[in-house]
């Protein structure tokens, strides 16, 4: 029997409010825009399992094009949960993790946007300097810098 493999991951995706204040925020990270689509009907309910939905996205994508961001925004059916207050170490919550070049200058940059650091941020070793940020509508994002490269 053959043995099925992994091609790749295609993206990771977010459910958000308002388009323009996330995409304003990941490209502020530096991800830019591939492009926004509607996406409706009962096809896609099929996959989802929501039914007939209309949902609008946009395709964020990183600097070396080999990682995107979906971020969605449900027009119908509307939201019926937010999770994003949850405690990061609530079942299922999900963080994306940016590796940048200076961490406290991306930091300030983010701040001037309404971020705000989880906690502190701290050095691993003599490998990464990491934080946790609340960004643009609440949303969870790590932040690394690589030390020594």
């Amino acid at each position: 029997m053959a043995e099925n493999k992994l091609i790749r991951m295609d993206n990771m995706g977010i459910v958000v409010e308002s388009l323009d204040t996330v995409i304003s925020f990941f490209s502020e990270i530096g991800l830019k825009l591939e492009g926004r689509a509607t996406v409706e009907g009962e096809w896609a309910g099929r996959i989802t399992g929501l039914g007939s939905q209309r949902v609008e996205i946009a395709m964020m994508v990183t600097p070396d094009g080999h990682n995107r961001l979906e971020l969605s925004r449900f027009v119908n059916p509307p939201v019926i949960s937010d999770h994003r207050t949850a405690p990061v170490n609530a079942l299922g919550y999900l963080r994306a993790m940016f590796t940048v070049e200076n961490l406290d200058e991306m930091v300030a940059r983010l701040s001037k946007q309404g971020a705000q650091l989880v906690g502190e941020v701290v050095q691993y070793e003599n490998s990464y300097r990491l934080c946790y940020i609340r960004g643009a509508e609440g949303l969870l994002i790590g932040l690394a810098e690589e030390l020594g490269k």
